[in-house]
Parts: C-alpha cells; structure tokens; sequence
C-alpha cells in the first residue's frame, strides 16, 4: 500500500490557507491519490461540535488554558475517526490547522505554559505528526483587514488584538525556524496564483510526489 503523507497549513488569520488548500487539493487529486482535505478545530462531527465552542462568543469566554484543553479534545477525536484512518489507507492528508496552532495561539500568544502543551501533545498525538508544514506568513494587519471582509460569525480569535496577532506571527515564524526539515515558510502577501505556485513547489519536492 502507498504510504499515506500529512500536511498541515498554519498561519494567523486571514493569509488565505484555505483558498490554498482548494487548490493543493485539486491538484494532488489529479494525480491520482486519494486526498482528504479536512480542518481544525474540526474535522470530525464531535471536534466540529466543539469547535462551535471555540471560535463563537467573546473573547474572554476560555482562559488559554481551557482552550488547550478544548482543542485536544476535538484533536483527539479528530485523529481517531479522520487522520489516522486516512493515513492508514494511503490517502494524502491536507489539514487547515493543526497542533502547531495551540503551540501558537494557546502557547506564545496565549500564555498556556508550554510544558502542558508538550505533554498533551506526546499522549493525544501519539505518532500522528506531520510530514510537511507550510506557514503562510502575512503581516498581522493585513492578514486581519482580509479576514474582516468576510462574512462569518466565527470571529473570536480575529477579536483579539493586535499585540496577541504579532505575538501569534511571531510564534509560527519560530516553529518554522526550529523545525526547519518538516517546515516551510510561504509568503502569503503575494498574489494568489504565485503562492498557489509556492505551495506546489514545495510539496512536491519535499514529498517526493510527481509535480
């Protein structure tokens, strides 16, 4: 059986990950391989059900610490009946989000200490980690001017302000850093069709699928 392969996109609001996605999709359907596109928190009926919990409502409605644990709850049942499900079969696994945004979100930006994200990590993740992460990086600002365009009610972590969104950039360019072999960094600011350029370039050379 084709070993299955996971990619994570991460990055702050608003820098166009899942316009992305759509389109890395498509194009690693046309080769051939079954490909499962899928989000966090999310992904799975129970983690869409918590998910409602997360990004609805105001800002203060979770201490980080809640959120932490929220979103490894919906990880969790997430990996159990989407991720590794998929991986296992073979299938090409593309997710908006995954546990490098509580390492920034919860973690750098929101204050959770990193020792309780590490741990959470080790026991709920178990072997399911990423082969390949793409950081869409995007000026704080800008990100949050294209985010406010849309029409959505899922508006708490937009809500937050401008110093948490610079601590959260900061926070993905610093996993991209330390993790520079699972790691790519892909700037966001340019057109559309040049990042979707970007993000081909690197799966296919990183993963070794034919571009």
């Amino acid at each position: 059986m084709v070993q299955g392969r996971f990619i994570t996109f991460e990055g702050g609001e608003g820098v166009g990950k899942s316009t992305q996605i759509r389109r890395l999709a498509a194009r690693l359907s046309a080769t051939g391989r079954e490909v499962v596109s899928t989000r966090e928190p999310g992904g799975s009926p129970g983690a869409e059900a918590i998910r409602d919990l997360l990004v609805k409502g105001a800002v203060d409605r979770w201490s980080p610490v809640t959120e932490t644990l929220l979103m490894y709850a919906a990880r969790r049942d997430h990996i159990e009946r989407v991720i590794r499900p998929a991986l296992a079969r073979g299938a090409l696994v593309v997710c908006d989000r995954f546990a490098d945004s509580t390492r920034a979100y919860q973690g750098a930006a929101g204050g959770t200490d990193p020792g309780l994200i590490a741990a959470m990590e080790t026991y709920i993740l178990e072997e399911v980690r990423p082969d390949l992460t793409l950081v869409f990086d995007m000026a704080p600002e800008a990100g949050l001017a294209r985010a406010a365009d849309r029409t959505h009610a899922e508006t708490r972590f937009e809500s937050k302000g401008a110093a948490f969104h610079a601590r959260l950039r900061d926070a993905f360019l610093a996993i991209a850093q330390a993790e520079p072999e699972r790691c790519a960094v892909i700037d966001a600011a340019q057109d559309i069709d040049n990042v979707e350029t970007a993000v081909w370039s690197v799966v296919t050379r990183r993963l070794g699928l034919d571009g």
